[in-house]
């Protein structure tokens, strides 16, 4: 276990947690169950709130950090479907039918119980737990858990529940990202709505988890799910966030991952040995963009850090009025991403371009640069922006490097050890236990896959898992098995090879040095290992 170097210090000025609440009322809270308040980013890398390094401005996000713990070793599955199926249920994606995307559904997984894409009537969810245990539960915001309709949060456990049941749309309407798909689908408690005619994402789905707080009964404590639509593709922002960031990447990529590695480094959010990846192939070095293209990359970077600023101001307002309300003292929160950061590409040359120019023009968009960032746009940071978001790891969203599955996790709140930086490996099936244990509610640890990181998170343990225990990750092919200190990974093209790897992760996070030759019977244990866990969760392996 570490604790925060000298940028904590910085933080040691921020607002304490509350301070709002009169003595007698703060008394009672304490003595009753604690709220939970689950905050989920989409696409955010490892390096992308403040508090780990980034140059976004998130002063809220790192005030929960400074009041509680952040993670250094959480891991997520790189697809966001999978993501939240473990996250909502605390099992393996598999075992709950959510093996992949449905975009991504290949002919021999269709039909199998491990990529059936819908749930069953009785499937426990986190909703479905905490419901039973007397809470209130809500979500707002992105959904995206298998087939569009068929697993839609009002028949799983919640009360209320404002989503969008796709993998992304517009911020400013319900217009989808993808081509040759007119609308992103939304509903409320089940039913399809509309959304306001002001609507921005960050802003409204604070507001609507504030109606459903302020509507429940006072007397009862709450779980609250805001699931961000920050920083997934289009990415979106208002201009005065986007402006505040003018110059901020006018270094370029190459300069500004080697700078985010280096901080790392500084923050001891990885270990001293930790060694940098060469970019991979097919990166752009930004010495040969024009000075026109350099400008477009640069804007494409402020309207992600505007983003991320944004939706941080409005989990700051919806903190403050958790707090006005003697509710914040309460509440534990945790602020986390679903997968690495995204590296998908929205502009392109030669005769793609003018294929891609004429979609967007027949679709309405207006992808012009001036137009970054606001309604119509369709913007995204590319492979080599993310490679910055995800240092000092490998690659990024889709894959099972580091930087795929390795992302940024605050938590603070009523029974959470104020310990800074903690090393110890945590992944996402391990939070359904984790808050069920902090809240309080009994529940049989043989139900889940994950298993629960409260004794850690309150400082009773300085680890999670043992040097014998493991935990397995796959989505489409891309795969790892952590145990211990250890991990063997595989990645499928473009940006792998399907072959296996091991990784001694203590020491060389970036996945720098493959170490499977010196330790063969170690390497082949893990590979056996993983086999193990395919077959037992329904893996369809492919070639």
């Amino acid at each position: 276990m570490k604790t925060l170097s000298y940028f904590a210090v910085s933080l040691a000025a921020v607002a304490l947690w509350t301070g709002s609440a009169d003595a007698q009322e703060a008394t009672e809270t304490r003595n009753a169950r604690p709220n939970i308040l689950l905050i989920l980013f989409d696409d955010v890398g490892f390096m992308d709130f403040g508090v780990y390094g980034s140059n976004s401005r998130t002063p809220n996000i790192d005030r929960v950090a400074a009041n509680g713990t952040m993670l250094s070793r959480y891991y997520t599955s790189p697809f966001c479907g999978p993501s939240r199926a473990m996250l909502m249920t605390g099992m393996d994606n598999h075992q709950v039918g959510m093996g992949t995307l449905v975009e991504t559904l290949s002919p021999e997984m269709e039909g199998l119980p491990g990529y059936s894409m819908s749930w069953s009537a009785n499937q426990q969810t986190m909703g479905t737990l905490f419901s039973a245990a007397g809470y209130q539960t809500y979500v707002t915001g992105k959904w995206g858990i298998g087939e569009v309709g068929a697993n839609l949060p009002h028949a799983f456990g919640f009360d209320r529940s404002f989503v969008m049941d796709a993998t992304g749309g517009s911020n400013y309407d319900k217009s989808s990202y993808l081509p040759a798909h007119e609308k992103s689908a939304w509903f409320e408690d089940g039913k399809p709505t509309e959304l306001p005619d002001d609507y921005y994402s960050s802003r409204s789905l604070v507001d609507k988890m504030i109606e459903y707080i302020d509507a429940g009964d006072s007397e009862k404590p709450f779980l609250g799910f805001l699931s961000l639509q920050a920083v997934h593709i289009p990415v979106q922002a208002p201009v005065s966030y986007i402006d505040g960031y003018n110059g901020t990447f006018d270094a370029g990529w190459d300069v500004m991952r080697e700078q985010g590695y280096r901080r790392a480094l500084e923050l001891g959010i990885v270990p001293p040995s930790t060694k940098l990846q060469a970019a991979p192939d097919g990166h752009r070095a930004w010495d040969v963009l024009t000075a026109e293209e350099k400008a477009i990359a640069s804007r494409e970077m402020q309207v992600n850090a505007g983003m991320m600023e944004a939706a941080d101001f409005h989990i700051g307002r919806l903190m403050k009025h958790l707090d006005d309300a003697g509710k914040l003292e309460n509440t534990i929160v945790v602020i986390t991403s679903d997968n690495g950061p995204e590296s998908g590409v929205t502009r392109f040359e030669g005769l793609t371009g003018y294929a891609v120019d004429l979609v967007n023009w027949m679709e309405g968009r207006n992808t012009a640069p001036e137009n970054m960032g606001q309604p119509g746009s369709l913007t995204a940071i590319g492979p080599e922006w993310a490679s910055v978001s995800a240092a000092p790891f490998n690659l990024y969203k889709f894959y099972a490097s580091e930087g795929g599955l390795r992302v940024p996790l605050v938590v603070a709140g009523p029974g959470i050890g104020e310990q800074g930086i903690v090393d110890a490996p945590v992944h996402v099936a391990d939070l359904v236990p984790t808050l069920l244990e902090a809240a309080d509610v009994e529940y049989d640890p043989t139900s889940f896959y994950g298993k629960s990181a409260f004794p850690m998170l309150s400082g009773e343990t300085d680890e999670t898992y043992g040097d014998d225990e493991s935990f397995g990750i796959e989505v489409s092919g891309n795969a790892a098995l952590y145990r211990g200190n250890w991990k063997i990974t595989r990645n499928f093209p473009p940006r792998g090879d399907g072959e296996w790897r091991l990784f001694d992760i203590s020491v060389d996070p970036g996945e720098t040095t493959d170490l499977s030759a010196e330790n063969a019977d170690l390497f082949e244990s893990m590979k056996a290992e993983y086999a193990a866990y395919s077959q037992e969760v329904g893996v369809v392996e492919l070639d």
